[in-house]
């Protein structure tokens, strides 16, 4: 089976390099001609430690051409971290951009993995490379990525994707959102994880439209995020809530009026944000996109014209089907017969032509999550009399004070209405009274006591008195994941170290 190669070009806005498709499809031949002779064979798998490069999009094509797969790693995980993926993966050949990290080097050597440098790839004359006799070797059904979604110090969690369900997501895309505005793709995000990768950079990549890339989640860079909008005439970027709230705070807004659409997901997307993108941006469509790498990312958004933000909205299914099931058991043959009513909130399933093989060697998880096709999510949700899905939260986020249901995510909508709030992760813990409270993390503007005084007595006129916070913690910053997202678990224990401030006794 051959790949696809109506590829964009390639742009590193912040050093200045640009690989026109051209050079793209030159580099992409040395490539395929060096790794096979260095071995690389079908089935084998390729940790590339090195993303938001132009390198690692071209070195993706060679190893698929070659019938292999790829597992992008995050840079900057410890050598212990590298190992123990490793040891889950069982991968051929480690690809390196940079010079390698002589511990990750020999560790991983230990473990029988072979590291190769794409400077040394550089290297082979065009002329001489006979890549044509190397491929293509892939097939729909094989591995395509492994993507690790946790358990970088335990049990990795790696989710499988073939070609095939790879290929679905793009195409349920293409046929749902349309290329036309994907023409002038930005990155922000992390490339070794599903709303970076397979959504934001290959759907519009490997469609023929211009991606530029950034390394991802530096401030710097967020705080000259209006200026590069500018200056390449972006017309589409995906990110997270922190990021824009970073962006809406310190950033000059674009002037160019290039921006067309916005996606923003990986984290709900409270109303307030949702607007202040929409006026940031000046886009006429701003998308709360709901994804999860199991299903290759996006599935459903708010692209309905004329849309009015609420907290929670997602919209219309892209090339899926959402149902809100009443069980989230995977054990129970009469599941899908016990749908919730319009409004009702419950267990969040998707169907899709894009989920994921499985989760590598891992059967028992995988068998926890998928039954008969379908994908429980772990969300809980509901669907409107419109039709539109909307998100409450994560279920094990859920807070239980009493018998009464808290979910964080309405709380941190309120809070990011205040003027002073810079950043807030809202979380439950144990409680000898009501077997759990409300716990709430804030980062505000200077003076943050003062602030916090303030918002304690704003916040009374918004939420019911369960669901107003028993604990308040003022901290410097909120610890985030590598994808960008918070783990109120996280939170919560770093939290429980700490002494809270009490807002009615401040000073």
């Amino acid at each position: 089976m051959f790949l696809d190669l109506s590829v964009g070009n390639l742009i590193e806005p912040l050093t200045g390099r640009e690989w026109k498709r051209d050079e793209v499809m030159r580099r992409y031949r040395q490539r395929i001609a060096y790794y096979a002779d260095q071995g690389l064979a079908p089935q084998d798998k390729v940790f590339l430690h090195y993303g938001n490069t132009l390198e690692f999009f071209v070195d993706l094509l060679a190893v698929w051409t070659l019938g292999a797969c790829a597992v992008p790693i995050d840079a900057r995980l410890t050598e212990f971290e590298v190992a123990t993926l490793a040891q889950s993966a069982q991968p051929r050949f480690s690809l390196w951009h940079q010079s390698v990290e002589e511990g990750v080097r020999a560790r991983l050597s230990k473990q029988g993995v072979r590291a190769l440098s794409t400077f040394d790839a550089d290297t082979v004359s065009e002329k001489n490379t006979g890549w044509e006799s190397f491929g293509p070797r892939l097939n729909l059904d094989d591995p395509a990525l492994i993507l690790f979604t946790s358990g970088t110090t335990g049990q990795p969690k790696g989710v499988v994707h073939t070609h095939r369900s790879l290929r679905a997501r793009w195409i349920t895309l293409r046929q749902s959102l349309g290329l036309q505005k994907f023409r002038k793709t930005l990155c922000l995000l992390p490339t070794h994880f599903g709303h970076g990768l397979i959504c934001n950079c290959l759907f519009p990549w490997l469609s023929g439209n211009d991606l530029h890339i950034l390394p991802p989640f530096r401030p710097d860079i967020v705080l000259q995020l209006g200026r590069l909008i500018d200056q390449f005439g972006i017309t589409f970027l995906s990110s997270v809530p922190t990021v824009w709230r970073l962006a809406l705070k310190a950033s000059k807004r674009p002037e160019g009026r290039s921006v067309e659409r916005v996606f923003c997901g990986s984290a709900p997307l409270s109303a307030h944000l949702w607007k202040g993108i929409q006026d940031w941006t000046g886009a006429g469509e701003v998308c709360n996109a709901y994804g999860i790498t199991e299903t290759g990312s996006w599935v459903a958004g708010t692209t309905v014209p004329g849309v009015i933000p609420e907290d929670g909205l997602i919209g219309e299914p892209w090339g899926s089907v959402v149902r809100i099931l009443k069980s989230k058991s995977t054990e129970n043959p009469a599941m899908m017969s016990e749908v919730c009513a319009p409004g009702e909130s419950g267990y969040v399933w998707l169907n899709t032509p894009a989920l994921m093989k499985g989760y590598l060697g891992r059967d028992d998880l995988t068998n926890q999550v998928v039954s008969q096709g379908w994908f429980v999510t772990g969300d809980i949700g509901f669907i409107d009399d419109r039709g539109l899905l909307y998100l409450r939260g994560r279920e094990r986020e859920e807070i239980n004070k009493g018998g009464m249901k808290i979910f964080p995510a309405d709380i941190d909508a309120v809070v990011e209405r205040y003027e002073e709030t810079v950043d807030v992760c809202s979380f439950g813990y144990e409680d000898p009274l009501y077997g759990e409270d409300v716990g709430i993390a804030l980062v505000l503007k200077p003076p943050q006591k003062e602030n916090l005084k303030s918002l304690f007595a704003w916040m009374g006129q918004y939420l019911a008195k369960h669901q107003m916070p028993s604990r308040w913690f003022l901290l410097d910053e909120i610890p985030r994941t590598s994808r960008g997202k918070v783990s109120r678990a996280d939170v919560a224990s770093k939290c429980a170290t700490a002494a809270p401030t009490d807002p009615r006794t401040v000073s």
